[in-house]
């Protein structure tokens, strides 16, 4: 069953999923930066085996990750360069699809207890961070897996130093 589809700027890659994300990670860290040229991914997190490539053949670039020190998998289009989605050593079974390469970046749903902001300790200031959603300064738990804390804004915040 297709849930939703998307694919690369050529369109020489397509995909689909077929269920929903598990939940909604907008990550502001350096490499997000850069991999996305903004301020931040908006990055849906799917199991891994809801993904399927339908068109196309997707290249990968492996990227040890300073935070966790595993590899980070970025799978992208060989001819124009999208990135299509991360697939992660750390988490073997889930894989985080850049938000803006769905056909409808919106099907999605954002509420706020499934959605969390990481790495707001390196996000560009003026970012704004909505009220009510986790967020937290690194990664929402440490390489052991322990549950970090995380901190709710009750109004929107812009960004100039994270709380501690």
């Amino acid at each position: 069953m297709t849930i939703a589809e998307g694919g690369c700027l050529c369109s020489k890659i397509r995909y689909q999923v077929s269920a929903p994300p598990t939940h909604l990670t907008v990550c502001h860290c350096k490499f997000c930066q850069r991999a996305t040229g903004g301020a931040y991914m908006v990055e849906p997190i799917f199991a891994k085996s809801n993904l399927s490539i339908l068109e196309g053949t997707l290249r990968t670039y492996a990227h040890v990750s300073e935070g966790s020190g595993k590899s980070v998998f970025v799978h992208f289009c060989e001819d124009c360069g999208t990135k299509i989605h991360l697939s992660f050593e750390r988490f073997p079974d889930a894989v985080g699809i850049y938000a803006g390469t769905f056909d409808d970046p919106n099907w999605y749903n954002v509420a706020p207890d499934e959605t969390k902001h990481i790495f707001l300790g390196v996000a560009q200031k003026g970012t704004i961070i909505p009220a009510g959603v986790k967020t937290y300064e690194r990664h929402a738990r440490t390489n052991d897996e322990v549950p970090e804390i995380s901190h709710v804004f009750e109004h929107p915040h812009a960004i100039s130093m994270f709380p501690h």
